[in-house]
């Protein structure tokens, strides 16, 4: 990355002397030369670079040494993610040509320099988001909605569904599954009305009925779980748990992505401390501020920039630059006001 910087700032700055650099009459440095002696000058170059694609550049150079400098403990990380996105995209379209041609880069080099300042740059946004939660914030969340772990059993039914099945069929087979859930739970009903052990006709029907292989040689047992597990796929049946009693089961189908279900609640577990939950809980609430707020990504770039009192000498670029933050703002604002 910093020979690509170097390279780029030779480019747009060639007045260093390298001693054979033929001269204009002007004394100005030619980067070309004609057989007739005309020539044109780095000048020349420099303006039409600024025009054409300087602030672009400019912005890449600034946010390269800005980000590198701000979160220097991070940079081999961000190397190390981009080269996991370059190398993604690589297997996924056959071959490196085809990542070039397909995204419009001219070498892998500029392909993984793009990845690894993608990296910087969501990992500064990442960290102004922290940055903007209160401590009040944090506190409000960890009363209202941090609950303990949950050890939860469940048995999951899922509908029997071809990949050219047609509408109608679908229906049918998700609604033969919930009726199977539905069945699960009269057989629950009757064994509570007969006062046998729930827990232990429950593991009974898992075996019978489920479909989770994971779960079914430990009476359909998930563990103690919280929201958020497993990418949270589930955190359907843990909102279902929250208004059972210990040794409750469901009375109500619970749909998620992962089909349909029936649960157990064996054991609700005390919520840790906010100490020990306090950087769990500033992750969830950073996340929910990035997406809820259309301008977090160019405020926390733009901050970073002041913070490292980022000045643009050249008037040209300066305008240049000063328009393309209004005209973003101005996008993210339009696009918030349709989304609405």
């Amino acid at each position: 990355m910093k020979k690509k910087i170097i390279g780029l700032c030779a480019i747009l700055l060639l007045a260093s002397g390298c001693g054979k650099v033929p001269t204009l009459e002007n004394g100005q440095e030619a980067i070309v030369s004609f057989e007739n002696g005309d020539m044109i000058s780095v000048d020349d170059f420099y303006q039409v670079i600024k025009d054409d694609y300087g602030l672009q550049a400019l912005i890449t150079m600034i946010d390269t040494y800005v980000l590198e400098h701000e979160f220097a403990d991070y940079v081999d990380e961000a190397k190390d993610r981009g080269d996991y996105y370059v190398d993604a995209y690589v297997e996924s379209l056959g071959s490196e040509e085809k990542v070039l041609s397909t995204y419009g880069f001219q070498t892998m080099d500029a392909f993984r320099d793009y990845w690894y300042l993608t990296m910087l740059q969501s990992h500064a946004i990442e960290e102004y988001a922290k940055d903007q939660i209160t401590d009040e914030q944090i506190e409000d969340y960890y009363n209202n909605d941090v609950i303990g772990d949950i050890e939860i059993a469940h048995i999951l039914v899922t509908p029997n569904i071809d990949e050219d099945a047609t509408d109608e069929e679908t229906d049918e087979a998700e609604e033969k599954a919930k009726a199977e859930v539905e069945d699960i739970i009269s057989k629950l009903d009757e064994a509570k009305a007969n006062g046998e052990d729930i827990e232990e006709v429950f593991g009974e029907l898992v075996k019978e009925y489920s479909e989770d292989e994971d779960s079914k040689e430990d009476n359909g047992s998930l563990g103690r779980i919280n929201y958020g597990d497993s990418d949270g796929k589930y955190d359907e049946l843990i909102a279902a748990a929250e208004e059972l009693k210990d040794g409750e089961y469901s009375t109500e189908v619970i749909t998620s992505e992962l089909g349909y279900h029936v649960i157990l609640k064996i054991k609700s577990y005390e919520k840790e401390k906010l100490d020990d939950l306090k950087d769990e809980i500033i992750q969830t609430l950073s996340e929910d501020y990035i997406q809820n707020n259309d301008d977090a990504g160019i405020n926390a770039l733009q901050h970073y920039r002041r913070e490292y009192g980022m000045e643009i000498q050249d008037d040209e670029i300066n305008r240049q630059y000063s328009n393309y933050i209004q005209n973003l703002l101005l996008q993210i604002q339009q696009s918030s006001s349709n989304s609405n």
